[in-house]
């Protein structure tokens, strides 16, 4: 895995394979119905952020500030293409005051019945 200079000196934090039934699509079939979309993230705090000395939750960055927000960007309907899926996605996460860094890859589980999945990537640096 390729780590970026940057991220040199970070701890990478994540989730895997979180499963979401959400209206997603852009075509006309895809409306009005609820799709299985399997969301990873993941995302960087510098090590002085979120080493703990006492072995204490408050030192560190914690992943429970995801989901509840991944809930909150699906409730607000249907979206269209998974592109705005991942960008309110990253940036729930790079919002986190700690965060340097976060990647969120999204997968359509229902697209082509020949394959496993069709997705979509972004990775992004706080500005």
């Amino acid at each position: 895995m390729f780590i970026h200079p940057r991220l040199e000196h970070c701890r990478r934090l994540f989730i895997r394979d979180y499963r979401l039934d959400m209206e997603i699509g852009a075509y006309s079939h895809e409306k009005n119905k609820s799709q299985h979309v399997v969301v990873n993230i993941e995302f960087w705090v510098p090590l002085e952020w979120n080493t703990p000395i006492s072995d204490d939750l408050d030192e560190i960055v914690n992943h429970d500030f995801v989901r509840p927000g991944i809930q909150d960007i699906i409730s607000r309907g249907h979206i269209n293409l998974q592109e705005t899926l991942c960008d309110a996605i990253v940036n729930l996460v790079l919002a986190h005051p700690k965060v340097v860094a976060a990647r969120v890859m999204t997968e359509k589980r229902e697209v082509y019945p020949d394959c496993l999945s069709a997705g979509v990537e972004v990775f992004k640096f706080k500005e």
